[in-house]
């Protein structure tokens, strides 16, 4: 069985919560992401804050990156799977939530995240292209 290691990229990186929105992008930046898990102060996910996030919930609002948390971003309940999950529970969860990137947890901690391009590399064409359907074609 694929499981949720199989496929995630390795090394991904937390942002602790009382990081300011503008490391949190110069960290996506330094790691070449668009999304970081945020961690609260015992490491355990609280939410996770996007590039989009930055522009359109921050900057765009005309407040001050420097002086807004990713804490303060964090909403709703954030996803994440076990590491030894299928990929079709992957898959289930991103499509039930309509998320495109879902932390990978192994032992309570962050080992990696699932995006659409590591669906990309390790599904069929018509496993990836049902996926698109489902998540995109809700409104």
């Amino acid at each position: 069985m694929t499981t949720a290691k199989d496929i995630m990229h390795a090394g991904a990186q937390w942002i602790p919560m009382h990081e300011t929105l503008d490391r949190a992008a110069q960290l996506m930046r330094e790691l070449n992401v668009g999304a970081l898990p945020i961690a609260d102060a015992d490491e355990r996910l609280c939410g996770i804050l996007t590039d989009r996030d930055i522009v359109v919930g921050c900057v765009a609002m005309g407040h001050d990156p420097a002086k807004i948390t990713a804490g303060e971003m964090a909403q709703g309940t954030p996803r994440w799977i076990d590491a030894g999950s299928g990929v079709e529970d992957v898959l289930q969860e991103m499509e039930v939530h309509q998320i495109r990137r879902l932390p990978v947890i192994e032992n309570k901690r962050l080992v990696g995240m699932i995006s659409e391009a590591d669906l990309a590399q390790h599904l069929s064409d018509e496993q990836l292209a049902g996926w698109m359907e489902r998540v995109y074609a809700r409104g």
